[in-house]
């Protein structure tokens, strides 16, 4: 990403989702997510803010993604398709594990309910859920791993095989195990433990709890008034933590990377615009061109009727999310409209039309033929006058200024523009 999409996400994640907000997510782990009823305390913190998620999950004890991805019960609720997001969370040891173990049990199913997902919902974005290193390490798996044998390599693993998937899949990452590296950091009286160093306590969840909040909703933990029977002291520094971590480097996590971007530049030539959508992102526009009219392809020609300086705002879409910036568009001349003898023309309209125009026409015209032109003459669409009231269809044609031609041999004719 260049710096100035950067500058531009950075800016947008900062300025949006301040309102209430709704999420459906669906959880498939294992025991790290099902420990204290992870979804649910993130429920009831996100309602503390006036936030609501719903949520789903499936979470068998020591399950891994492989088992997930062949799962009637985690299939079943990636196939219902009505998630903002599927969060995935894979056994707490296998991602620490040697290269050629994670390329062959963790990566393809990792990929493969990435897949599932998209193809039930284009929609749905896959969280990963990136767990912690146990609290001396991993003592199992010590000899035939040494890197696990303490926290900081085992955790650091964690870390890396996380955000490889993420990578890999254009996926983002809710990183509990960063958030959990920062409060043993930084309040390392928080235990963050049981007793077996490996699931979460109360304390743990509630860091993560955080963590998603943030992830989800992109919103400040700090908002979190449920302290979840926690001393507030503790709870205000898991927050901070998870304000730190996530909410305030939301771009390292990939959150937002795939949202659309808005932007365009444009040429004017006279009166005549031609916008250039270099947006990202995005599978839908919506135009307003600071005279009245819109457009929804991406890139539009318009037509200005007048001089003046006209702002013109490009919205570039993507499901429900959504980005837009306006740029300011000085017509300083206006190309000149032939003079047309338009007498036994009754009426045209609308005119300036983008679909469609209306031809009410006297009974002299009655029979005859008529054509539309470029300004250099060449004829873009002819008929016959059956009726004293035509309707043209001109959606065909591009935005700009053409002269209709009425009847036989000395044919009247009339500017028209289409916007």
């Amino acid at each position: 990403m260049s710096k100035s999409n950067l500058i531009s996400v950075i800016i947008l994640l900062t300025s949006i989702h301040l309102y209430a907000q709704k999420k459906q997510v669906l959880f498939l782990g294992n025991s790290y997510t099902a420990v204290n009823n992870l979804p649910k305390m993130i429920a009831d913190i996100a309602l503390s803010t006036g936030d609501t998620l719903i949520f789903d999950s499936n979470t068998p004890g020591g399950y891994t993604l492989q088992g997930h991805s062949t799962n009637s019960t985690s299939l079943s609720k990636i196939m219902l398709g009505n998630w903002d997001n599927v969060i995935l969370q894979e056994q707490s040891q296998l991602p620490s594990f040697g290269n050629n173990q994670v390329q062959l049990q963790v990566f393809p199913y990792a990929r493969l309910l990435d897949s599932l997902i998209n193809q039930y919902n284009p929609c749905a974005e896959t969280m990963f859920y990136m767990t912690w290193g146990r609290k001396n390490g991993d003592a199992a798996n010590c000899a035939v791993f040494p890197i696990v044998c303490t926290y900081n390599g085992m955790d650091s693993m964690l870390n890396l095989r996380y955000r490889m998937m993420a990578d890999s899949n254009q996926a983002v990452v809710s990183p509990v195990g960063a958030v959990w590296k920062y409060i043993r950091q930084n309040f390392p009286l928080i235990e963050l433990y049981q007793a077996d160093e490996s699931h979460p306590s109360l304390a743990g969840s509630y860091a993560a709890a955080c963590c998603f909040y943030a992830a989800i909703f992109r919103k400040n933990p700090a908002l979190i008034t449920d302290n979840y029977s926690l001393p507030a002291t503790d709870a205000d520094n898991i927050k901070a933590a998870a304000k730190a971590i996530v909410y305030d480097s939301l771009q390292n996590w990939h959150i937002g990377e795939y949202d659309p971007l808005a932007d365009f530049n444009f040429n004017i030539n006279n009166n005549t615009v031609t916008f250039n959508n270099n947006s990202v992102n995005a599978t839908t526009y919506q135009w307003t061109f600071g005279d009245g009219s819109t457009a929804s392809i991406a890139s539009p020609v318009h037509t200005y009727i007048n001089t003046g300086s006209y702002q013109a705002t490009l919205t570039a879409m993507h499901c429900s999310t959504s980005h837009s910036i306006t740029h300011t568009v000085n017509v300083s001349s206006v190309a000149a409209i032939p003079n047309i003898n338009q007498q036994q023309l009754i009426n045209c309209y609308p005119n300036p039309a983008d679909k469609f125009m209306w031809l009410k026409l006297n009974k002299h015209l009655l029979d005859q033929p008529y054509c539309i032109t470029d300004l250099n003459g060449k004829t873009l669409l002819m008929g016959m006058a059956i009726d004293l009231n035509i309707k043209i269809d001109i959606e065909h044609l591009t935005e700009g200024i053409y002269i209709l031609k009425m009847g036989n041999n000395a044919p009247q004719k009339f500017s028209i523009i289409r916007r």
